[in-house]
């Protein structure tokens, strides 16, 4: 009886340990990199910043004027392609006013970019309607009737808006502590300083109409923001470094005291920190080696390359 037992505690036992070894490797293999890439220069980091440098140029100028970045300086594209589907919003006066200031802006920092480090080609980049319509209806579970198109009216282009000068924002948040030089870093806490303050903005006018909601859909301006910034902690898969406009309850409000969140960051109310690996994730749609979403060939620059090359696999 004895020896049938141990070897019933022997078999047991190696089952468990094979079990458990193959939840490990199925953990290892499906948790995202969060780690950072290494022997990347500070041109590399600053050059990374104008893919979105330039996403958001093109948007908000085509938005808010109809003509994009190369009706002001086409040098500064240095060779890429147009935008594919960007077209004029409608805009009510104030906000297409804002939004022609931002477009300003972010050309300024696309120039301020290239003058102290070079340019890269403007990627291919994809602001259609039809674009936005597929990602919103992945943001909210379910194909939206009629398809979602940012360019109808205000509030809509708002909410397209929403999702994308914050994933710039952590960006500069994580790359400034990683540059070195001290011109270097203060160049891009500047930038930082601007992209903080569009999304500020953006944030606000939606905020203002929180509980509004987006006809003709069944959801509200505060329901929307929500799963935009869920669907962005989703894809950068290294935990939750955004929240909607309105939260909850006050858990993750400044301070325990607010369902409010205009303004979103951590427990020490401290700005939320992205990696690029993370950023190329949302902005391809999950995978940073697989291009799409609004770069359906990619991003420039050597950091981007290096993922979609498989370089990133000597992360450390």
């Amino acid at each position: 009886m004895a020896p049938s037992t141990s070897h019933f505690l022997s078999t047991a036992f190696l089952v468990l340990v094979s079990l458990n070894l193959c939840l490990v490797h199925e953990v290892m293999t499906q948790t995202p990199n969060c780690l950072p890439l290494p022997n990347v220069t500070d041109a590399d980091r600053l050059q990374f910043a104008l893919n979105l440098e330039f996403l958001e140029a093109e948007f908000f100028l085509f938005g808010a004027l109809g003509t994009g970045l190369d009706s002001i300086n086409p040098n500064l594209a240095g060779g890429g392609p147009p935008p594919f589907g960007a077209q004029r919003a409608l805009l009510d006066p104030v906000v297409a006013r804002i939004m022609e200031e931002f477009g300003y802006q972010q050309v300024g920092h696309i120039r301020a970019i290239i003058d102290k480090f070079g340019g890269i080609p403007r990627p291919l980049l994809n602001i259609s309607r039809e674009n936005f319509a597929r990602g919103f209806n992945g943001i909210v579970g379910f194909n939206l009737i009629p398809p979602f198109n940012p360019y109808a009216n205000t509030l809509n282009y708002l909410l397209a808006a929403y999702s994308i000068p914050y994933i710039a924002l952590g960006g500069y948040v994580g790359r400034i502590r990683n540059l070195t030089t001290i011109d270097n870093r203060a160049l891009a806490a500047s930038l930082l300083g601007i992209v903080a303050g569009q999304d500020a903005v953006i944030r606000t006018l939606l905020y203002t109409r929180a509980n509004q909601f987006v006809p003709p859909y069944p959801l509200t301006v505060a329901e929307f923001t929500n799963r935009i910034s869920a669907r962005r902690n989703f894809f950068g898969g290294c935990g939750n470094k955004d929240e909607g406009i309105l939260l909850p309850d006050t858990t993750l409000g400044a301070e325990n005291r607010t369902t409010s969140n205009i303004l979103s960051a951590d427990f020490y109310s401290v700005a939320y920190t992205r990696r690029p690996v993370e950023i190329l994730r949302i902005v391809y749609g999950g995978n940073e080696s697989v291009p799409g979403g609004f770069f359906p060939q990619g991003a420039n620059g050597n950091i981007a390359k290096r993922y979609l090359n498989g370089g990133a696999s000597s992360i450390v």
